[in-house]
């Protein structure tokens, strides 16, 4: 079986699909982003790619800081409607019927329902062509709590979060490895003698 070319695009997939709030708990707004991702560790660095005509983009370029919230399988539809509509015409909070909640650094609301808000604040502006890229540092990570286990790790098989592939949506699925499992060495099994 051999691969078919094709010309080049955007395809890599799948893409996690997030609800970026931004501007004040009083006027905000929602848009849908599926251009995002981790840039580093120390100090942690997060970006987003909006293109310019965007309502929310004029609204992060001013303010300078937003909010990434992850989404779920629940929250699919909120989802695609808060990427398909805009803002200058519709409050999105209110036609979802999503809530506003506070942020701990940010002026930006963060959204409750989601089980993850990460909050950023913008640190350089690249324009690369059809998308500018909003490059953050990560001032907070805000997790619900019933995601988080016994051992106080986040356990985002709880999540039921969506990802973006190809003008699609989809659930992740199950898990399949940890980091690391191709080269861990397996644990012996204790063997026990017979009794006399």
């Amino acid at each position: 079986m051999s691969k078919v070319v094709w010309k080049p695009g955007t395809f890599i997939y799948p893409l996690p699909v997030v609800m970026v709030s931004s501007g004040t708990m009083e006027e905000s707004n929602i848009i849908t982003v599926a251009w995002t991702g981790i840039l580093n560790t120390n100090p942690a660095m997060v970006y987003i790619s909006v293109r310019p005509s965007r309502y929310s983009y004029d609204i992060i370029k001013n303010q300078g800081e937003f909010v990434i919230n992850l989404t779920t399988r629940k929250l699919a539809k909120a989802t695609d409607w808060c990427g398909v509509k805009t803002g200058a015409q519709v409050d999105k909070f209110k036609e979802m019927k999503l809530t506003k909640e506070k942020a701990n650094f940010v002026k930006c609301p963060m959204i409750k329902e989601s089980p993850v808000s990460v909050e950023c604040k913008v640190k350089e502006i690249k324009k690369l062509g059809s998308h500018d890229v909003f490059i953050a540092e990560v001032l907070a990570i805000n997790a619900d709590e019933k995601y988080i286990n016994e051992k106080g790790a986040f356990d985002i098989s709880k999540c039921d979060l969506i990802t973006y592939a190809n003008g699609h949506y989809y659930t992740l699925d199950k898990k399949i490895g940890k980091f690391g499992f191709s080269v861990q060495k397996k644990k012996k099994k204790k063997k026990y003698g017979k009794s006399k």
